[in-house]
């Protein structure tokens, strides 16, 4: 029987965690310490838009993620959506809050993720909701699972029978290939999803909540932990260039092949 991992440290000395274990620790701790920031608090201020927004909960919890990894591992580099970077031996891409729109405006829907790169090589993903207590792990050699249980196999179903979670922001509205390649998948669908959190939708994919994800030009930090739940869940991903846009799927290998087809418009 595999060691179920739910996120709490058996030891204080977290260098000599696995990396599954690290990482799980790492976005459980995140999202407790934004929700605390969250009660007391927050401090917001607008990157690009009035939805592109940062708390100081997103700053403190990407700069505790840090100090840990600079501690577990030195010798790894980090990706932060909040700045931080640094060269290494592999990479952590940390997200401390995904969904900080939803999560300064008092909505459920965000959580803290982090994902590990070898390389061009995948490794694991990690993902917290805090307001549902769900904590999320998959990757190589460890089957994706929810509060240390392991998700059973995702169904292939066809995309006309399952809901589609994608996103459109307001300032692309206008942009034709990749309004109407979003449309085309949405017509295509049993029904459509916005929830405003990657990684709390690609969460739900490998769960079966949601059929398939389809998003264009995702950051990162948006893309890599949800697309390791969804890979060792039985699923598949598709990143693939059309219109300008550099295009993401995951979820069933059915829908997923189709959905491509839709945005291209085979």
């Amino acid at each position: 029987m595999s060691k179920i991992i739910t996120g709490e440290p058996e030891d204080a000395d977290s260098s000599r965690s696995t990396d599954a274990e690290l990482a799980a620790y790492l976005v459980r701790r995140a999202g407790e310490l934004a929700s605390q920031m969250r009660v007391d608090g927050l401090t917001v201020v607008r990157k690009t838009s009035v939805s592109d927004v940062v708390s100081n909960a997103d700053k403190a919890a990407e700069e505790m993620i840090v100090g840990v990894l600079a501690s577990a591992r030195p010798a790894d580099g980090i990706l932060g959506e909040e700045g931080a970077v640094a060269p290494g031996r592999r990479t952590w891409v940390i997200d401390p809050v995904d969904g900080t729109f939803n999560f300064v405006s008092g909505l459920p829907a965000w959580c803290s993720a982090i994902a590990l790169l070898d390389g061009d090589s995948l490794e694991l993903g990690a993902v917290y909701q805090a307001t549902t207590d769900e904590l999320w792990l998959g990757g190589r050699d460890h089957p994706t699972t929810l509060n240390g249980q392991q998700l059973p196999p995702l169904l292939d179903r066809p995309l006309d029978e399952i809901a589609i979670s994608t996103y459109l922001h307001p300032t692309r509205v206008n942009d034709q290939l990749l309004r109407d390649g979003l449309l085309r998948s949405i017509a295509a669908a049993a029904s459509v999803r916005i929830i405003g959190s990657g990684s709390v939708e690609l969460a739900a994919v490998a769960a079966g909540r949601l059929g398939v994800w389809l998003h264009a030009d995702t950051l990162s930090w948006d893309w890599w932990p949800g697309a390791a739940l969804v890979e060792h869940a039985g699923g598949c991903t598709d990143v693939f260039e059309h219109g300008g846009h550099r295009w993401h799927l995951a979820g069933p290998p059915t829908a997923v092949a189709q959905a491509r087809a839709t945005v291209i418009g085979e």
